[in-house]
């Protein structure tokens, strides 16, 4: 059978499996070709199938390439879903989707066009603390008066912050917001004032009164807009961005440059927007320009469960997308595949109290919109009102109740339960009785990193390597588990510090005067005051603060005992750990030649300014089988089989409504404004979201007595759903049992623990050629490398390697933007090369040059002339021949057999007589001959290039920097089948989770672990 049919069978065979999984108004979603569609999804209804289907859809029977298709969501989070969803749909290896956020969609397009907007193209991302930190270190540059409050000089920096953010949502730039403040002062008829009260509050004031009202106003966006004005100087000044820069700056490239916005309108075939509620103007605006003019423009919204109106998110979007679209067609999704029936009718009747600012209502018309959700479960609904005297009764009844639905049914596991709540501080009760109750769970904060155990005991031993006797530190730093000091030495140290009025630390220092002070603890004292004496010497040489937090995490044993068991206690250390040192390793490389008291001074403005840390979990963080506690933003998006949602009384849920403290004025805003609560309305979706995340089960917890004077009222939204017939609960705590007794029972009540034990949450289907080449190393180093993901000391050659890798890639995009031609532009054979002069390289290779991990200056000097000597030779003889790069750092996906995928990076491609040739770079020496295991990272690409441009690969390269040369060869059919056969045996071995370890004498004495490997010898 020839391969064409073979190819035609496996496309129509594959779509009508696509589609036979659809529901008619899902089908007619995903084959909708030409022009724009709005798709209403209510909750359940396969938004997300719709939107990976359509893009499936589109590569297969359209024969779209999957990166000529734009696909754009709201969180990393749903990007990432939406991706690994795609990534499964497709039969095909593909080049790197373009499917992420829009802040990473625009960050994508910035860097490779900075220059062309007159930005750096190695600006800086600043996030919310850095952007309070550039504020306060230049206060003498802001003329501020009004908003600079007496007790507090830097008070007012978030507030202006937030309203620089608000304004950048709505694509205001400082320059029309400083135009606004002149026509404030122009007007002497106080118009903004009248258009800013009500009729009521100017019948109270004179015409005397309301001139001085306007007058004063107008002093005060003056004082904003210079603010304003002064911020964006200092971003540009500092080669710096905030996150709403990367959406204004990419629409004002696109429509100052139309030549690079034709370039993405021709690219992107297809746009599809996921989440289109939580879009705000700027990235509509943004939206808008690059669909036109095909406008083959996909959006999926539900205008019900917008609940991010504090990030700047319009649920006016659509009806905006209808008067900009007026043609376009219109698919409603009803067909809930998630929740009961009864659950659906109590949110539904719940959320009508947002008429009439309801997407339902404004659409009314001939064709009468109904969002009543249609439920295709068969289960019956378990909705009830779980009421306590107190929290903790609160607490009880909700762990209880959990216990007891998990032992009622076999087939239910602990991922089937969620909290919910509304804010981060409400999850500590319940994680506290989870863990009495010994039931596997885990709390997914975005925020909190710095308050996390393992990170507090690195701030605490850093804080006493910058000063010995701050005693809170100190006290800490004795209690560090691995040391395992008694208590009673801790208390009688502590005794003796308060009896002779030393410091902790001298204390310990002088411990052989004192007694009470057992032999174990002097001994111990020893080694921890040695490792306080190496590590400040090492701080005070200005050693880089993560070469030093590794350094103790090795000599303390902190990180073998990490290490040493898989417990999930000690996998969410490693994980929290692991994003501390990306934060250092951030600052290291913003902050050239600082060192660990630096690193310290920013960490305290940063706690000054209320940062806590961001925190990010992936989905084998979270493990297999565990109660997941998160908020209801965190939920967005989830489904859970039994849905608690928690504290429901007055002023916790809806929580008290709070108007920014410098509102945006309304002349300047552009989206449409509801009528009505605006909080009340937002917290109103926000509860409908937590409902709507349930299937069989709803429970709503509540209590009277949370710790203040008053009892507290039962929420609001509670006494709206028993106006629906909802029936509440008794205002006396339902009998149960202990937290905890339940749980330790046996599972004949079926009570399944898992405290323990790497367990994959998954089957792991996508490979790096990295990580297949540690694992056939030593599985066991695998394990610490990318189960544990433990960061290692770094090494010259690693970030030469980078350096360089960086440099060559920026070189030929800007030869090709000399040329006149884009890194997604098809390669025009023959056109020259523009000249490049050598000054110009000489600068790309100075801001390329990551100063890391070199031991002392002699060897990153020595490093340095390497790779300048190295880069000169190489530009030497590209100046002869002047070609041109096909593609650089080009991504893909490739799919073998068996499930198993390889995704990597080519570092370049060119064009070779009538194929491609592929080049990898090595700042090694070239070896006289080249075995298998050398030549198998490039099959690995000529099979992927092969697979996925459809182009013949005429010849494979290493290009080695150290005396500018190459070695070529071509792998052959039966070495590409062999390595194909060896690449799935080796992922499969992966996915049974066993992880053996291989010792060797040379390969332990090469390995980054062996310090805390048991195997090494």
């Amino acid at each position: 059978m020839s391969s064409i049919i073979i190819a035609v069978m496996l496309k129509y065979g594959y779509m009508a499996d696509l589609l036979a999984n659809l529901n008619g108004a899902q089908k007619r979603a995903v084959v909708h070709d030409q022009g724009p569609l709005l798709i209403v999804a209510g909750a359940g209804t396969g938004k997300t199938s719709v939107i990976t289907s359509k893009i499936a859809w589109l590569v297969m029977e359209k024969g779209i390439a999957p990166d000529d298709i734009l696909a754009l969501t709201f969180t990393e989070q749903a990007a990432a879903e939406m991706e690994e969803r795609v990534d499964r749909m497709l039969p095909l290896g593909y080049a790197d989707l373009w499917i992420s956020t829009f802040h990473s969609f625009a960050e994508r397009i910035l860097k490779e066009h900075a220059l062309d907007i007159g930005l750096p193209q190695d600006y800086k991302l600043l996030n919310t603390t850095q952007q309070w930190l550039l504020v306060k270190k230049n206060l003498d540059k802001f003329n501020l008066n009004y908003f600079r409050p007496l007790g507090n000089p830097t008070k007012f920096i978030h507030a202006l912050l937030k309203l620089f953010s608000r304004a950048k949502d709505e694509n205001i730039s400082a320059a029309e917001y400083l135009e606004f403040a002149e026509s404030l002062k122009q007007d002497k008829s106080g118009g903004f004032i009248r258009n800013e009260l009500t009729d009521a509050d100017l019948k109270n004031l004179t015409s005397e009164k309301q001139t001085e009202l306007a007058n004063e106003e107008a002093a005060k966006q003056q004082e904003i807009a210079d603010a304003f004005a002064v911020y964006q100087r200092l971003l540009l000044e500092n080669n710096a961005l905030d996150f709403g820069d990367l959406i204004n700056y990419t629409l004002k490239l696109f429509q100052a440059r139309p030549g690079i916005l034709f370039k993405y309108q021709n690219k992107f075939k297809y746009i599809l927007v996921d989440e289109f509620q939580d879009v705000n103007w700027a990235q509509y605006e943004l939206i808008k320009i690059l669909a036109a003019p095909k406008n083959n423009l996909t959006v999926v919204g539900d205008d019900d469960q917008s609940i991010y109106a504090f990030r700047g998110s319009s649920i006016s979007n659509i009806m905006h997308f209808k008067d900009d679209y007026p043609a376009s067609s219109e698919i409603y999704l009803i067909d809930n595949y998630r929740s009961s029936q009864g659950i659906l009718d109590l949110s539904y009747n719940f959320i009508q109290r947002n008429n009439p600012d309801r997407l339902e209502i404004k659409l009314q018309g001939a064709d009468k919109l109904s969002k009543k959700l249609i439920s295709h479960s068969e289960a019956s609904a378990d909705i009830r009102h779980l009421h306590g005297k107190t929290i903790n009764d609160e607490v009880e009844l909700v762990v209880n109740t959990i216990i007891e639905r998990y032992n009622s049914n076999k087939e239910n596991n602990w991922s089937d339960f969620a909290i919910l709540v509304r804010s981060n501080m409400a999850a500590d009760d319940f994680c506290r009785a989870l863990e009495l109750a010994q039931v596997p769970h885990i709390f997914l904060a975005s925020r909190g990193l710095y308050h996390k155990p393992v990170i507090l005991n690195i701030l605490n031993w850093f804080r006493v390597l910058d000063d010995y006797h701050e005693s809170s530190a100190f006290y800490r730093v004795l209690n560090f588990p691995f040391w395992a000091i008694d208590e009673r030495d801790v208390v009688n140290l502590n005794y003796w510090s308060y009896r002779k009025g030393w410091s902790l630390y001298e204390v310990a220092r002088n411990n052989a005067e004192l007694q009470n002070i057992s032999d174990s603890a002097r001994e111990k004292l020893k080694i921890i005051l040695g490792l306080i004496d190496r590590q400040t010497k090492e701080a005070k040489a200005n050693k880089k603060p993560s070469q030093i937090l590794t350094e103790f995490l090795n000599a303390s044993g902190y990180l073998k005992l990490l290490a040493g068991t898989d417990s999930l206690a000690n996998r969410d250390d490693l994980n929290c750990l692991n994003q501390f040192y990306r934060k250092m390793a951030d600052f290291e490389k913003d902050n050239a030649g600082q060192n660990l008291s630096d690193f310290m001074q920013l960490m305290e403005l940063e706690l000054e300014a209320g940062e806590t840390g961001a925190l990010s979990v992936s989905q084998e963080d979270i493990g297999p089988d565990m109660v997941k506690i998160m908020t209801i933003h965190g939920s967005k998006g989830l489904e859970f089989k039994y849905v608690f949602i928690a504290n429901m009384v007055d002023k916790k849920f809806p929580s008290i409504g709070k108007s920014d403290p410098i509102e945006l004025p309304s002349a300047l805003a552009k989206e449409i404004m509801p009528t009505g609560d605006i909080h009340l309305a937002e917290e109103r979706r926000l509860f409908y979201v937590a409902m709507t995340r349930a299937k069989e089960g709803l429970y709503f917890s509540s209590a009277e007595d949370y710790g203040g004077a008053r009892a507290k009222k039962l929420s609001r939204f509670l006494t709206e759903l028993s106006e629906d017939g909802f029936k509440l609960a008794e205002n006396a705590l339902v009998e149960s049992l202990p937290i905890g007794k339940t749980a330790k029972q046996d599972r004949n009540n079926k009570v399944k623990m898992d405290t323990g034990g790497y367990k994959k949450s998954q089957t792991q289907t996508q490979f790096s050629f990295t990580q297949l080449k540690a694992y056939e190393n030593c599985p066991y180093q695998y394990r610490f490398s990318h189960v544990l993901r433990i960061q290692v000391t770094g090494k010259p050659q690693f970030t030469f390697g980078k350096t360089m890798h960086a440099v060559m890639q920026k070189f030929f995009l800007l030869a090709r933007a000399k040329s006149g031609l884009g890194q997604t532009d098809l390669f025009e054979a023959g056109k020259p090369a523009a000249e490049i002069a050598w000054e110009e390289v000489r600068q790309l290779y100075i801001d390329s040059f990551i100063d890391d991990w070199y031991p002392d200056q002699k060897t990153k000097d020595e490093y340095y002339e390497r790779g300048l000597i190295s880069l000169k030779n190489f530009f030497s003889d590209w100046q002869a021949k002047k070609h041109l790069a096909d593609k650089v750092e080009f991504g893909f996906t490739y799919k073998l057999n068996g499930g198993c995928a390889l995704r990597g990076a080519i570092d370049r491609i060119d064009i070779c007589g009538d194929g491609i040739k592929l080049v990898d770079y090595k700042t090694g020496s070239p070896k006289a001959k080249l075995t298998a295991d050398d030549k198998e990272q490039l099959l690995i690409y000529q099979m992927a290039a092969q697979d996925i441009l459809k182009q013949k690969v005429s010849e494979l390269a290493f290009y080695y920097f150290d005396n500018n040369s190459e070695i070529s060869f071509l792998g052959k059919d039966s070495e590409l089948e062999k390595l194909r056969e060896k690449i799935i045996a080796t992922a499969d071995e992966i996915n049974t989770g066993n992880f053996p370890a291989k010792p060797e004498k040379e390969r332990c004495r090469w390995c980054d672990f062996k310090n805390i490997c048991d195997f090494a010898v």
